[in-house]
């Protein structure tokens, strides 16, 4: 017999053997919400993208029924159930926040009146914030916190495709994007309001040259928005652009370092 990554593999190039994967795709999403296997893993310290996995994701879309699931007075038509135990895995979901089946939270997790959805894996002490979204299998590390109205970006397709990924002990401040597979590494502060894309510039200008980065703010960077000025035809116009202001300190005590980051830098929370 065909190991269950192999089964999900031929199913998701041809559909015709989706009946053969279905117990291997509906293990996976089990795997998924016991936080068993993870949809990216850092090894050797580069992400690694577990393909297989986020195929077993698309391909579980096609085997769930569409149903109706009621909260209370709350009636709900979806393929994805909300995820259960929440009191035995020792995270905390306020009400009309919503974590889907599929999705992991290590304890201590918090979440406020937010959205986790499938594949997401959300680690220790982070507090997903109010409206904030952490979307389809965003990596985030432990001791962040996504403040409110974030927008953490979703990724299925391509299976290829990097998620989105925020590392331990970095601070997203409110109203922040995060999308299109960045990388928010360990210990960083993003200020109000910041736009992070595959394609912003992200423009280190603490030093006598500006440093530029693209998809990836580095670790422990204090970052705010900014715009620079670009030539059009029409005239000279600014675009949208993320400055590096700072550093954040090295600390054993990240709240601490973090208020004083805040403090020092008049970033914006």
């Amino acid at each position: 017999m065909l190991e269950p990554q192999a089964l999900i593999d031929r199913a998701y190039e041809d559909l015709s053997l989706l009946g053969e994967a279905e117990e291997a795709v509906h293990a996976t999403i089990a795997a998924l919400d016991r936080g068993e296997i993870r949809v990216a893993e850092k090894v050797a310290g580069e992400w690694m993208v577990n393909e297989w996995v986020k195929r077993a994701i698309i391909l579980y879309f096609r085997l769930a029924p569409l149903e109706v699931r009621r909260a209370g007075p709350f009636e709900y038509h979806d393929r994805i159930p909300a995820k259960q135990g929440l009191a035995e895995a020792g995270v905390r979901v306020v009400p009309s926040a919503t974590v889907r089946y599929g999705a992991f939270c290590e304890p201590g997790v918090v979440v406020m009146p937010a959205f986790v959805n499938i594949g997401a894996y959300v680690g220790a002490g982070t507090m997903v914030d109010t409206w904030a979204t952490v979307g389809s299998c965003a990596q985030v590390g432990r001791d962040v916190h996504i403040a409110g109205g974030v927008g953490i970006g979703g990724v299925l397709e391509p299976p290829s495709a990097r998620p989105v990924i925020i590392e331990d002990g970095a601070f997203i401040g409110s109203r922040c994007i995060v999308v299109e597979g960045s990388i928010i590494e360990e210990g960083a502060v993003l200020g109000a309001n910041t736009v992070i894309t595959s394609s912003t510039p992200i423009i280190d200008v603490t030093g006598r040259e500006p440093i530029e980065y693209r998809g990836r703010v580095p670790a422990r960077a204090v970052v705010v928005p900014g715009t620079r000025p670009r030539q059009f035809p029409a005239g000279t116009y600014q675009l949208a652009c993320a400055l590096i202001i700072g550093e954040r300190s090295a600390s054993t005590d990240r709240k601490t370092s973090l208020n004083e980051a805040l403090r020092v830098f008049g970033v914006q929370a």
